[in-house]
């Protein structure tokens, strides 16, 4: 008798607590599901503004044309109601600006090579889907860099560099030509680039930049082009800026470059070299941060306000190239920066940025003194630095990560 009891108590556990949980469990998971792709479709609506115009790239980007005071950076309060700005009267003493019809420019990148493009009056802005943003670790991440410090004297936390930097005065802006590549990136969380970087603070929570070059990466744009990109802090990548036009900041002037596409050619081992050049100056008049690519392509602006110690002036310049090693396998990534090249292989081998200057307070273009050269694992990516009457001061950087010498 206590034998059958035992038994039926022991079949009515089991059928009072199997069945119920799991349900449950994936009733909620689907309710999670949905509201995170709500929060997605939402952010999508924030981001993509109308257009009056698509343009099909052939790396599968969709370009549209929106009103100029329609793109993202309006939505700033700072921004709304206000126009866009009228191009600086003057660019820094020393700079060769031609007229906008370069003949380089209509085949920089990707989208244009169809001969379509936006009408004047708007700016083509790269089309960002839900693929993009389900590829980012968090939607609050999505569109801004790691949380790091920016390379100093110390190791940063999974960035390497191979980078050259000026410091001591008083910056009020930079330019260099930096030939582009396709480098390997192995790791969908990895990226590498090549930049300038303008920079000012202490290097704590409250560093500002402003930042232009190319990149590869993965997460941002699911594939592995290099691409122009642009970015923005104002507290050391923690909360504020963003890539490219993904926030509200950087004011968008120009409607033949797309922020984000595909550069195209590129440079090629032993063969053809394409660099592209970029100034970051700050205007004398406004004090607005102004971005130039190639000769006389303003491609916008970084409003003052946006800044608290580049609200005046930067304190540091940085050109070179930086990765992200995950070591997501145990050993040091395999990605590459720049052509994927040591710097002693030289040119047509190895990456390059020449012909770097900083701008000084009197907005003059002037040649870099007392050059630090950093390189966080010499083994991995390096660099070397020289100068002659052609180039001006130039630097070869990169490596090929994991190797024999890098582990």
């Amino acid at each position: 008798m206590a034998s059958s009891s035992s038994s039926i108590f022991f079949i009515c556990v089991l059928l009072v607590f199997v069945p119920v949980e799991p349900k449950n469990e994936t009733a909620f998971k689907q309710v999670k599901e949905l509201k995170k792709i709500k929060r997605i479709k939402d952010h999508l609506k924030k981001i993509n503004k109308p257009s009056i115009k698509t343009i099909q790239s052939p790396d599968g980007d969709l370009i549209d044309c929106v009103l100029s005071h329609l793109q993202p950076a309006f939505d700033h309060p700072k921004l709304k109601g206000q126009k866009l700005l009228e191009p600086p009267l003057e660019r820094p003493k020393g700079h060769k600006s031609h007229t906008t019809s370069d003949e380089t420019i209509p085949t920089f990148q990707l989208w244009t090579q169809s001969n379509d493009s936006c009408p004047k009056g708007t700016v083509p802005i790269r089309r960002t889907t839900q693929t993009d943003v389900l590829r980012a670790s968090s939607l609050n991440r999505y569109g801004r860099k790691i949380i790091r410090h920016v390379r100093h004297d110390t190791m940063s936390s999974g960035h390497e560099h191979a980078v050259a930097f000026v410091n001591g005065d008083k910056y009020y802006g930079a330019k260099a030509s930096i030939n582009v590549w396709t480098p390997a990136v192995t790791n969908p969380y990895e990226f590498s680039l090549s930049q300038l970087w303008v920079i000012s603070g202490s290097f704590g929570n409250d560093l500002n930049t402003v930042e232009a070059g190319w990149q590869v990466s993965l997460e941002l744009y699911g594939d592995g082009y290099p691409r122009f990109f642009t970015y923005w802090t104002t507290d050391a990548y923690q909360t504020t800026g963003c890539y490219n036009l993904l926030c509200s900041g950087f004011v968008q002037t120009n409607n033949k470059i797309a922020i984000g596409a595909t550069i195209s050619p590129r440079s090629s081992y032993k063969g053809k070299q394409f660099d592209i050049s970029i100034m970051i100056w700050k205007d004398p008049k406004h004090g607005h941060w102004w971005l130039e690519l190639g000769s006389g392509q303003l491609i916008g602006y970084w409003p003052s306000f946006l800044f608290s110690h580049l609200h005046k002036h930067a304190s540091m310049v940085q050109f070179g190239g930086e990765i992200v090693n995950s070591r997501s396998r145990g050993h040091h990534t395999t990605t590459q920066m720049g052509s994927g090249h040591f710097a002693d292989e030289g040119f047509g081998k190895a990456s390059y940025f020449r012909n770097m200057k900083v701008v000084d307070w009197d907005n003059s273009l002037l040649p870099l003194t007392n050059v630090h050269l950093l390189a966080d694992y010499s083994n991995c990516y390096d660099i070397k630095s020289g100068k002659n009457n052609v180039w001006g001061d130039y630097i070869y950087y990169g490596g090929p990560g994991r190797s024999g010498r890098c582990q």
